[in-house]
C-alpha cells in the first residue's frame, strides 16, 4: 500500500518514512501543504499522514479541499496541538483519524493499518474504462471478458492510470509511482511498457482507450 507523509519537519517526516517502509508501504514525502494537495488529487494513495502545521496551505486547508473534492483517502492528521477541540475541528474537516505529538510509533503505525483497512473495505474493487476492467483484489484485468494477463509491473502501469482515467499521467509521475525513481530517467523503460500494455489492452480491432499525449505523458480515456 502506498501511503504519503506530509510532515514539514525534514527529521519527524524521515522518522515516520523509515518506520512505514519497515513496515512494508511504499512512501511519499512531502514537506507543504500545496504539493501534497496536487500529490493526492492527480496520483492514488491508499492512506495520508498529515501535519496539521504546514507552511502556506495548512493540513486543514487541504483536508477541506480534499473533501469538498469529493476526494475520500482516508486521512491521519498529526498535531502538536491535542486539546478536545482541536481533535474536534480536525475530525470535522474531514479527517478519518487524529494523533496528537509527541506519539509513540507502535500506535502511529497502528494507527496506519486500521485507517487502511477501512479505506480498503470502501474503495471500489474494480477500476474500468469503457469495457477494460480491473479487480484491485484479485489483480484480475479484462477486456470485453477477454482475460489480459500482465506482469507485476504492467499491472502497477495500469492501476495508475485507470486510477486517473481522463487524466494525463506524466512520465515522471509514472516513473515515481511504478519504478521508485529506481532506474536512469533518461531510458526508454517507459514507451516499452506503455507499448507492451497497449498490445495487451488495444488488441483485436478494439476502440483505443491508451493514448499518448505528446510531450506530456499518457492518458487511458474513450476517445471522444
Amino acid at each position: 500500500m502506498r501511503i504519503l507523509v506530509v510532515e514539514d519537519n525534514k527529521k519527524t517526516a524521515a522518522f515516520i518514512s523509515k518506520a512505514l517502509k519497515w513496515e512494508g508501504f511504499a512512501i511519499d514525502v512531502l514537506h507543504d501543504g500545496a504539493a501534497a494537495l496536487h500529490a493526492i488529487t492527480t496520483a492514488p494513495y491508499d492512506g495520508v499522514v498529515l501535519d496539521v502545521m504546514l507552511p502556506g496551505l495548512d493540513g486543514l486547508g487541504v483536508l477541506r479541499q480534499l473533501r469538498k473534492q469529493h476526494n475520500h483517502t482516508p486521512v491521519l492528521l498529526l498535531s502538536a496541538r491535542g486539546e478536545v477541540n482541536e481533535r474536534v475541528e480536525g475530525l470535522d474537516a474531514g479527517a478519518d483519524d487524529y494523533l496528537a505529538k509527541p506519539f509513540a510509533l507502535e500506535e502511529l503505525i497502528a494507527r496506519i493499518r486500521a485507517l487502511t483497512r477501512r479505506g480498503g473495505e470502501s474503495k471500489a474493487r474494480v477500476l474500468q474504462v469503457a469495457n477494460l476492467t480491473l479487480d484491485t483484489t484479485t489483480h484480475v484485468a479484462e477486456r470485453g471478458g477477454r482475460k489480459i494477463e500482465l506482469t507485476a509491473r504492467e499491472y502497477r502501469l495500469l492501476e495508475l492510470l485507470l486510477s486517473s482515467a481522463g487524466r494525463v499521467c506524466g512520465r515522471m509521475l509514472i516513473l515515481e509511482k511504478v519504478w521508485d525513481y529506481n532506474f536512469d530517467p533518461g531510458s526508454n523503460i517507459i514507451d516499452v511498457y506503455i507499448s507492451r500494455l497497449r498490445e495487451k489492452i488495444d488488441a483485436s480491432g478494439e476502440p483505443k482507450l491508451l493514448h499518448s499525449v505528446r510531450g506530456v505523458g499518457y492518458v487511458l480515456k474513450v476517445e471522444s
